[in-house]
């Protein structure tokens, strides 16, 4: 855990000597003490404390001013006012500049532990709270994974075994197939249950914040570094760390990552201070690994430290018999935050459902669900309520295209319709989702292909990898 740091002003040697041996009898501080105001608030510019006790008056500098002083600095700074003169407009001008108390000489010792300790405990709610409005954390259960094939029974079967142990785990899949409900619940079923859940996507964050991201920064390690931040890692100490798209960080931070892993121990930037950590490591990837280190893409030996337990989920299409209980839990679910009562999928919508690849598997699924409860204006879900490229795979749709009688331009309308979409639809599959690679097949100019994309409700983030 973290030493905590207390800057003690006082210009009365004899308070010091009581104001350390008071402070002693709290665990995981160091305290820090200065006779000399000055000296004190030039301490308070250039070092990071975590609490600033201070007499009110002293020579040069009173500790109103010292207040102004570490505000400027840190803005969250709990400052402890102490005088044996006290007086009401003191008090007042003290606590609006932002003093947490104020209390009086000679003081209780237990008076002086219940203020710093109650100080400690909200600096560091105030720390965990700028970290939980970054990762925004979702209840999810067991239940929320749902699957009858054979192969999601294989994966229910060893997440029930790898919880319970404290080893790391590393989930392969591609985009969509639920690698972070996975991570959840093994957290949910492991002896860390009760601790915090931290995911980090690894390939969201840029890469010149990587490292201050995992391991925090101390005040000042870099420009516009005005106040310290633990880092993700130290954020997770006891819980669950998952780092999400792991095949995304640069080599640099993964050879740091592998240290941390394996010394348990992170360093802010711009600190000197190695801070142990009691972390479990869910790691997930759509990359394959062991090729992106045949490549020199990802270390070796990081992917052996994460490497200790693999759970591989199947991509939709291989799921036999889930998409459509996975498209009626949707339903369900999205239906009552509509206000819609949908009794379920036409026979035809069902086979396109089938039908169709499911490239960003899962998450595209629900996508197209929610889109479908908010089209329909009948009892049940029509194959009308699909997007055409679902409908494309529907092959009666090609038939009956060509069955119907109809003027010569409608035929013709039609017939290009469905050639767009299908084409489109299988570019996007072959170069799964990118852009580059589907222009220069199509030779068509990027304005185009991006007019025939929104023409067909079509997203080439959907196809990616």
């Amino acid at each position: 855990m973290r030493v905590a740091r207390i800057l003690v002003v006082d210009d009365e040697t004899g308070m010091l000597e009581v104001y350390e041996d008071t402070l002693s009898l709290i665990e995981g501080i160091e305290v820090h003490t200065e006779n000399t105001s000055r000296v004190a608030a030039e301490r308070l510019k250039e070092e990071d404390f975590d609490v600033l006790i201070t007499d009110l008056r002293m020579p040069g500098l009173n500790g109103v001013d010292l207040l102004k002083i570490g505000r400027e600095s840190d803005p969250d700074l709990p400052v402890l006012m102490i005088t044996a003169y006290p007086s009401v407009d003191t008090a007042i001008e003290a606590m609006k500049l932002g003093a947490i108390d104020y209390i009086t000489k000679p003081f209780v010792p237990d008076e002086l532990l219940h203020n710093v300790r109650r100080m400690l405990e909200g600096r560091t709610l105030k720390e965990e709270n700028r970290l939980l409005r970054r990762q925004l954390e979702k209840p999810y259960g067991f239940g929320e994974i749902i699957g009858t094939s054979k192969s999601m029974q294989e994966v229910f079967a060893l997440i029930q075994q790898v919880a319970k142990s404290n080893v790391d785990v590393l989930i392969l899949g591609e985009t969509g197939t639920g690698k972070e409900l996975v991570a959840r619940s093994i957290h949910l079923h492991s002896q860390r249950e009760s601790e915090r859940f931290v995911p980090i996507d690894c390939g969201a964050i840029p890469e010149n914040l990587v490292e201050s991201e995992f391991f925090g920064f101390e005040r000042g390690a870099f420009t516009g570094a005005q106040m310290r931040n633990i880092g993700l890692l130290e954020f997770a100490n006891r819980g669950t760390c998952f780092l999400d798209e792991i095949g995304e960080l640069p080599l640099v931070m993964q050879a740091k990552l592998l240290r941390a892993l394996q010394e348990r121990v992170v360093r802010r930037v711009g600190g000197r201070e190695e801070i142990p950590v009691d972390i479990r490591i869910v790691a997930a990837t759509c990359r394959d690994v062991e090729l992106a280190v045949e490549k020199g893409d990802f270390r070796e030996d990081l992917y052996f430290r994460i490497n200790v337990v693999q759970i591989c989920l199947p991509p939709l299409r291989e799921r036999e018999g889930d998409i459509v209980l996975l498209a009626r839990h949707f339903l369900e679910r999205h239906c009552q935050d509509s206000g819609k009562d949908i009794k379920g999928f036409s026979e035809e919508a069902r086979r396109a459902l089938t039908s169709y690849a499911w490239p960003g598997n899962i998450r595209e699924l629900q996508n197209v669900v929610r889109r479908a409860i908010a089209l329909t204006q009948s009892e049940s879900i029509g194959l009308q309520d699909l997007p055409l490229h679902i409908r494309a795979c529907e092959d009666e749709e090609c038939d009956d295209m060509f069955a119907e009688e109809g003027a010569f331009f409608d035929m013709k309308e039609r017939t290009i319709t469905h050639f767009e979409r299908t084409y489109l639809t299988r570019l996007l599959q072959k170069h799964k989702g990118d852009i580059v690679q589907a222009i220069e097949e199509a030779q068509v100019p990027r304005g185009t292909l991006y007019r025939l994309l929104k023409k067909y409700n079509l997203s080439a983030k959907d196809y990616r990898e």
